[in-house]
């Protein structure tokens, strides 16, 4: 089993310096020619100027997600005080009503916010498989030129040269084709909860 694993990662090598010395025999076009190339996906996305605008709302979105739940803990906690200091004063049948009120209002804040918190994580998602649809003509467009017949997610490989990588070159091809996409990240649809320390 051994054997065949070294023999196996042995032709692998023979093939990608293969593809390396052809690489470095002739270009075309600023395309590197190999029959196979590399790609570290996650920098393409992450470095064009499609995934800096997605990170760049995300982040803004987040913070302001934040913010909010920082306001309405701060709300909540003035409410429990206010609460608290009416048992005192209250019907045990009526504080009980209240203090169930509170806790029911509580429940529903923090499923909205997980919720918008959960919407955030899909889009980000939804917006990286649509890019990766997008930059997939160019991507096809450049194995033609490199007259490539596979490009290989350079995480899964063991070892390449990097003349073969065409990150940077995808990114600038990617850039000029959609640049930054769309109005890619609308505002939250889910309605900001009332004050928690406001009757509904």
């Amino acid at each position: 089993m051994a054997g065949r694993v070294r023999a196996l990662l042995l032709a692998l090598t023979c093939v990608l310096s293969a593809a390396a010395a052809s690489a470095q025999d002739a270009t075309r076009a600023g395309v590197v020619q190999s029959p196979i190339l590399t790609l570290e996906v996650d920098r393409l996305y992450a470095d064009s100027a499609y995934g800096r605008k997605v990170s760049a709302a995300l982040e803004e979105q987040g913070a302001d997600l934040a913010a909010e739940n920082r306001r309405i803990e701060s709300d909540l906690t003035e409410e429990e005080r206010r609460l608290t200091e009416q048992r005192r004063s209250l019907p045990p049948a009526e504080f009980r009503a209240l203090a169930d009120a509170f806790d029911q209002k509580v429940q529903a804040l923090r499923r909205e916010q997980d919720a918008k918190a959960r919407m955030l994580g899909d889009l980000s998602d939804n917006r990286r498989r649509q890019f990766l649809a997008e930059a997939e003509p160019v991507l096809a467009e450049l194995m033609r030129e490199a007259g490539a017949a596979v490009i290989l997610d350079k995480r899964q490989v063991l070892l390449a040269a990097e003349v073969i990588d065409i990150t940077e070159t995808a990114i600038s091809r990617i850039d000029a084709e959609i640049g930054e996409g769309p109005d890619l990240l609308p505002e939250p649809p889910l309605p900001d909860p009332a004050a928690p320390g406001t009757d509904p």
